[in-house]
């Protein structure tokens, strides 16, 4: 199957099903390389009711080699750099070819309830988790409505 009709039968499937906290598709007709997604932050965590959008960037040989994925909205998260990078061993070394952009947004939102502080991307959110968990509630939510809302 190539990449092509691969994405496009992603796309199928993510326009079929409803999920409550994801959405995705392209950005534009021309390119179904290049798409943006809308992740809802997951209630009962820092992230709830703030609306973060993703950048994603499907390589030639999908799905043979994972999507870049970023964030465009603003996250204070132990693995999401300022950049908006997102550790998550899927989107690196842990991808096979079975995973979906659905399953991979989902990971993403599950990431933002049970972060690793232990391999941050943010050295200072992950310090602040693992040593002043209420400090970086408070922060996370701070940004979140600040940037997410």
């Amino acid at each position: 199957m190539t990449s092509k009709k691969r994405i496009l039968k992603e796309m199928q499937e993510l326009s079929t099903e409803t999920y409550s906290n994801i959405s995705a598709g392209p950005v534009d007709d021309k390119n179904i390389f290049i798409w943006s997604a809308t992740l809802v932050g997951p209630k009962d965590s820092p992230y709830e009711d703030g609306v973060f959008l993703l950048k994603i960037n499907f390589p030639n040989n999908y799905p043979f080699k994972p999507p870049q994925i970023t964030f465009d909205t603003k996250i204070f998260h132990p693995n999401i750099s300022s950049s908006g990078s997102i550790c998550l061993d899927i989107l690196q070394s842990n991808w096979s070819p079975a995973l979906t952009i659905t399953k991979t947004l989902l990971s993403i939102s599950s990431l933002l309830t049970d972060p690793n502080p232990d391999d941050p991307l943010d050295a200072t959110a992950g310090k602040m988790y693992k040593y002043n968990k209420d400090e970086f509630i408070k922060k996370a939510k701070e940004i979140t409505e600040k940037y997410a809302c």
